[in-house]
Formats: structure tokens, C-alpha cells, sequence
């Protein structure tokens, strides 16, 4: 297929209108067949659920085109499984995960011409969400949802090259003990909005999250895992209820063990250690991993021994092998790639 005349390199990460979008709408207690449609708009009433209660769950991911040709996706049965979860805890209809990545396949071979070619350093972004369409006054979920999927090409997370970022603790809570912080919630992401333009305005690049139940252990930033390398090379990731599943982590986690033969933990991380740890990154699909040089408690100041002029040398080598995986370079673990076209 013919690729639409884009400027693959100069990409920026922000919405560009594809053709197709896929669509299915669940009512009287079923989900329809659905179908791939051309309309990028929505109508809905004034009092859909998703308006007035934030009624809405989504997923992110990517679809690549890899050294030989082939489109593929990352890793969408985990997608499919995570939206599940996310569903359940917003007392949202399942949309059943096969037919999660089948509407993903469907939406990106319906936007192959968009699919950046490979070496741009592009990708294209797939958007799957859900939420409640119909008119909902009282507090209590809808009756009726809609499941969509668009897409949209974006440019590479870091333009120029990968700079370590700083990261500042933030005295805002991403997430309360036993609420929404281990599921993919549109309201999680609106309640960071204050706490992230509260940081830019501060010079910081992002936050760091301390659980709200202590303030003493590490959680996660607005949109991203952390991952820690110990000075003698462990891979150190948070444990917690309240903490998104990152698909990027896990898959980092994996690599680190069986690709490097690294040692991999996933426990408890006191802030009282992080100035102990060689290296941090944030891992996400964004940017697979960012690597943080310095975090700042309150004019208090961590720096990492990797610096802030690249990545140190465990993270770079767990990006080289995910990426390398992702486009095709390194064979992949069963089931990770699911070859589009």
C-alpha cells in the first residue's frame, strides 16, 4: 500500500485524522458486531454518563513497521486483558479481548497507508476506549457504551536524541489505597492535569508519586513506571496495588531477566533509598523507557551516578533490546508481535 505524503521525520506527538475508525455499541445487554466507519465524530446527549460521571476506560499502544517490512503490533492481548480489568472496576460491559485485538487489527490495516515507514522514527498510536453513551442524571453507571478505536501517526517521544529529564516529588496523591490506580481510567489522567502543570511551571519535567496512605514508598508519575538499576545491576521496579500495570514494565522486566540475564525484583521501593540506585527510568509506550537524571524533594536534590546527558548504560542497553524487539532486530518472545500485514 501507497504511504499518505506525511513528513515521517518531523512527526510531532499530537492527533492527525486517519480514514477509518472502528466502532461497536452495547445495548439492551449485548454488544453489536461493529464496524469500521469513516466519521471521526461522536453525537451524543447532553447527559451521556461519560459527561456527566467520567464513565470512560481507554488503552494505548503502537503498530510498527519492522526492518522487513511487516506491520505489527506490541503485546495487544495484554491491552484486550487490561481493559478488562479497568471495565469490571467502572461497572462497564466487558468487550470481549478477542475481539479487542481483532477491532485493533481491523482499525490498522484499515490505516496502513498511515503507518510510518521504517527508520522514520515514527509509529502509529492506537487509541481503543469505552465509555457510557446514554442519558445518566443520577449517580449510577449507564446502560449504554460505546467501544471505538482510532489512530493517529506520531512522531518519536524524544526529538534531538534521549536527554535525562528532572522529576520532582509531587505533594499531590495520583491514587488512594483501594480506589482506581491500578486501572486505565480517564478520571485518573483529569486528576493529574493540576499536578503536572504545577511541576512544568516549577521547571520540573514530571512528578514522582509517593503511595498516599504513607508517603514513604515510591508509586509511579501521571503516566508512567519506574524502574530502578541498583549499583550492582538489579532491575528494581515498585510494587503496589495502586500502580497501572504498565505493559513496557512488564515487557522490560522479562527482557532484563531472560535477554541481559539480569537480576529483576518487584517489591516495596522506600524514598528513603532511591539515592542509593545508580540509575531511574520511566517506562511507558510513549517512550519505552525515559531516563531521569535528578529528582528534587523540596530544594532537596537526588542526582543518579548515569548523569543527565544520556541514558546510563543498563537502561540504554533494556531500550536498545525492547525497541530492537519491536522493530524486528531481535527475535521476539512468543506472542509479543502480532504481525498486521
Amino acid at each position: 500500500m501507497e504511504k499518505k505524503n506525511l513528513d515521517w521525520k518531523n512527526l510531532g506527538f499530537a492527533y492527525i485524522q486517519t480514514d477509518k475508525r472502528y466502532v461497536s455499541n452495547y445495548k439492551d445487554g449485548k454488544w453489536d458486531d461493529g464496524a469500521l466507519i469513516d466519521d471521526p465524530n461522536i453525537v451524543m446527549n447532553e447527559c451521556a454518563g461519560v459527561l456527566q460521571y467520567a464513565q470512560t476506560v481507554f488503552e494505548g499502544m503502537k503498530a510498527y513497521t519492522t526492518e522487513d517490512g511487516h506491520i505489527v503490533t506490541f503485546r495487544p492481548d495484554l491491552n484486550a486483558s487490561r481493559m478488562v480489568d479497568s471495565a469490571k472496576r467502572l461497572e462497564m460491559p466487558v468487550f470481549p479481548e478477542e475481539r479487542f485485538v481483532d477491532a485493533v487489527v481491523q482499525t490498522v490495516k484499515a490505516n496502513a497507508a498511515y503507518v510510518p515507514p521504517y527508520g522514520s522514527g515514527a509509529t502509529l498510536y492506537i487509541r481503543p476506549y469505552m465509555f457510557g453513551i446514554n442519558p445518566v442524571i443520577g449517580v449510577k453507571p449507564a446502560d449504554e457504551y460505546q467501544f471505538r478505536v482510532f489512530t493517529t501517526p506520531v512522531g518519536p517521544y524524544f526529538k534531538g536524541g534521549v536527554k535525562p529529564i528532572t522529576i520532582c516529588v509531587s505533594d499531590f496523591d495520583r491514587a488512594a489505597p483501594h480506589g482506581t490506580g491500578h486501572i486505565k481510567a480517564g478520571l485518573n489522567y483529569a486528576m493529574s492535569l493540576h499536578a503536572i502543570v504545577t511541576a512544568h511551571a516549577n521547571g520540573f519535567d514530571e512528578n514522582m508519586y509517593l503511595d498516599s496512605a504513607t508517603r514513604t514508598k515510591v508509586e509511579e508519575t501521571g503516566g508512567a513506571n519506574f524502574l530502578f538499576v541498583t549499583k550492582d545491576n538489579k532491575i528494581v521496579t515498585p510494587h503496589s496495588t495502586t500502580i497501572l500495570p504498565s505493559i513496557t514494565r512488564r515487557s522490560l522486566m522479562y527482557v532484563a531477566e531472560h535477554y541481559l540475564g539480569l537480576e529483576v525484583e518487584e517489591r516495596d521501593v522506600y524514598f528513603d533509598e532511591v539515592k542509593d540506585f545508580a540509575e531511574c527510568g520511566l517506562c511507558g509506550t510513549a517512550a519505552v523507557i525515559s531516563p531521569v537524571g535528578k529528582v528534587v524533594n523540596h530544594g532537596e536534590e537526588i542526582c543518579f551516578p548515569s548523569g543527565m546527558e544520556k541514558m546510563g548504560p543498563t537502561i540504554q542497553k533494556l531500550y536498545d533490546t525492547l525497541t530492537g524487539i519491536q522493530m524486528g532486530h531481535i527475535e521476539a518472545p512468543e506472542g509479543w508481535l502480532k504481525v498486521i500485514e
